[in-house]
């Protein structure tokens, strides 16, 4: 906090597809046991890991072809990567190449057993799966074990009404199992009660903008233990916070 530069902690050195270089990263999460992060390098079709331990210089390889979008990892230390091009997610154990589909894997499509573009997600502690189920305009709850999954939020198809969602993108689901989604293209973030057949906007819905209360395009969102939400507002080169009573 406070600092006005950052400090490179991984690539840096142009993009490339060597063990010291990145190409479009797209999500990052910090592995604690191994005091790494761990990145997926979605224009190198990898997910890399590098050490946090000062003197690193380059990655390792962790999973190959795989078009990781986005990602998250268990309270016991299982990875679970989206897949875009196989339109499904798999877990793995650390160190292991192949892993276990555990959302989508039947192709690209609208089925309860299908995906189309997965990006975000999010693991809750009985390692249920959330994806962000971007070209079906909904999010997905996969339980553990389940060979479909329950639509959670949206499912209408593509559109601006309170039943709907277009592209949405990060997520964030609280102990109620409430869903927080950035529904990017239409520049909003809803909140989706537990069985709920509609959200709620509790930021934006303004129209695509600059203002302080628009966003142009959302990506990733996060939340403090202060309750403070953070928006990833990707063409407007910013990130945004807002106090959320």
């Amino acid at each position: 906090m406070g600092d006005t530069n950052g400090q490179v902690v991984a690539g840096g050195n142009g993009k490339g597809n060597r063990l010291d270089q990145l190409d479009q990263p797209t999500d990052v999460l910090i592995d604690k046991e191994t005091d790494s992060l761990i990145i997926c390098d979605w224009g190198n079709v990898r997910v890399v890991r590098w050490s946090r331990r000062s003197g690193t210089t380059q990655g390792e390889i962790l999973i190959d072809n795989i078009a990781c979008l986005g990602f998250a990892m268990d309270g016991q230390r299982y990875l679970y990567v989206s897949d875009t091009y196989e339109h499904e997610v798999r877990r793995y154990q650390i160190g292991d190449k192949n892993g276990t589909i555990v959302a989508g894997g039947n192709g690209k499509g609208a089925g309860l057993n299908q995906l189309n573009y997965p990006y975000y997600i999010l693991v809750d502690q009985q390692q249920t799966v959330y994806v962000s189920d971007q070209n079906n305009h909904r999010v997905m709850k996969w339980n553990k074990g389940a060979e479909e999954g329950i639509i959670v939020a949206g499912g209408q198809g593509y559109g601006n009404v309170l039943t709907q969602l277009s592209h949405p993108n990060g997520l964030f689901v609280d102990t109620l199992g409430t869903i927080y989604v950035a529904d990017s293209l239409n520049h909003r973030v809803m909140r989706w009660p537990k069985e709920a057949k509609q959200g709620t906007v509790i930021v934006g819905g303004n129209g695509k903008g600059e203002g302080a209360n628009q966003f142009n395009d959302l990506r990733g969102l996060s939340f403090d233990r202060h309750g403070n939400l953070y928006v990833v507002d990707y063409n407007n080169n910013r990130v945004q916070r807002f106090s959320i009573e």
